[in-house]
């Protein structure tokens, strides 16, 4: 199936993470722009010195906490489509930093769940409704919100101790559309806003990629154990002449095999930038690192990895000693990835 065009350029705006910095310098060739260097374009000075402008940037700088989102914009001739990946685990939080990234509310199209997990769910309804309202002032139709439709109503990781770990409560579906989105349900690969791609099921190809240890779902008043979490999606655009970018909020599938499904979809594709949550962190998975650096390296080769949210410093410090320098973009809030056709 052919899924989405080729674009001529696609941004990626981190909008929520687990971590900020904008101090750490760019690699040549990294196409990151950090947040201090965006606010310096787009915040009006505040006074002059020596014949240079001061712009005070430190008070815009956006709150890093345990989530992740992503806004996503492609371009193609004359077209240009607007995706929210993720909308991270409080919607004020999401809204202050989107304020603070001057995001067009009323240009979101689409918002799309990678999976049921209320940090990355938790700013349901609400960011919905904001963009919804945005949208209708600016006489444009509602958001479609792209969801999978194995809705769990809780989530959690049970602890060595045998005490259970709960993310809070899933959204419902009832309670997004009332805030004026579009439900749509998808369970396998599908267009998403023409330009981009939506996975379905996420192959588990690799060996050690064994899904999240000790993680469980509860439906009614069962819980029951998940670690294969099988709602989990991934998003891909396809970029001319860099080949394909994947969004893998949590990787709980694997970032490797989530890089080979996306790969799958468009076939002889190389991979370009992998953008998001690891999930290398924590004792029983910080085992599986050397083999998913192994693996990203031989059978992967991605012009840049930007791992963050739940990735782990381990896991980081061990992509840095691989990748940089001029492969390593880090996902921290703020961030801005500009990659254009080549």
């Amino acid at each position: 199936m052919d899924f989405t065009p080729s674009l001529d350029q696609l941004e990626l705006l981190v909008v929520v993470d687990n971590e900020t910095d904008t101090l750490s310098s760019v690699d040549a060739g990294v196409d990151q722009l950090p947040e201090i260097a965006s606010l310096m374009g787009r915040v009006p000075p505040s006074g002059e010195h020596e014949g240079h402008p001061t712009v005070s940037v430190f008070d815009h700088l956006c709150v890093a906490c345990h989530g992740f989102s992503v806004l996503a914009t492609g371009h193609r001739d004359d077209e240009t489509r607007t995706v929210l990946f993720d909308v991270g685990p409080y919607a004020d939080t999401w809204l202050a930093n989107a304020e603070r990234l001057d995001v067009d509310l009323s240009a979101i199209e689409v918002v799309f769940l990678s999976h049921w997990h209320a940090d990355h769910s938790g700013g349901f309804p609400d960011v919905v409704g904001a963009i919804a309202a945005a949208r209708a002032a600016a006489g444009r139709p509602a958001p479609i919100v792209d969801l999978h439709p194995d809705r769990p109503d809780q989530r959690g990781v049970r602890l060595g101790s045998g005490a259970m770990a709960c993310l809070p409560d899933e959204p419902t579906f009832d309670a997004i559309e009332a805030s004026g989105g579009v439900v749509e349900r998808h369970d396998e690969a599908h267009p998403v806003a023409d330009l981009f791609a939506g996975s379905g099921y996420i192959d588990r190809v690799t060996e050690y990629e064994t899904g999240l240890a000790g993680h469980h779902t509860r439906t009614g008043d069962t819980w029951a154990p998940d670690p294969l979490i099988r709602d989990e999606r991934f998003f891909a655009a396809q970029v001319r002449g860099r080949g394909v970018s994947i969004l893998s909020a949590c990787s709980h599938a694997g970032v490797v095999n989530a890089c080979l499904g996306a790969q799958a979809l468009f076939p002889g594709e190389p991979m370009d930038v992998v953008l998001g949550g690891y999930h290398l962190a924590g004792g029983l998975m910080e085992g599986r690192i050397d083999h998913t650096v192994r693996d990203l390296v031989e059978r992967v080769q991605p012009r840049l990895v930007s791992p963050g949210h739940c990735t782990g410093w381990r896991a980081k410090a061990a992509l840095a000693n691989t990748f940089a320098p001029g492969r390593y973009g880090p996902s921290v809030v703020g961030s801005r990835y500009t990659l254009a056709a080549e």
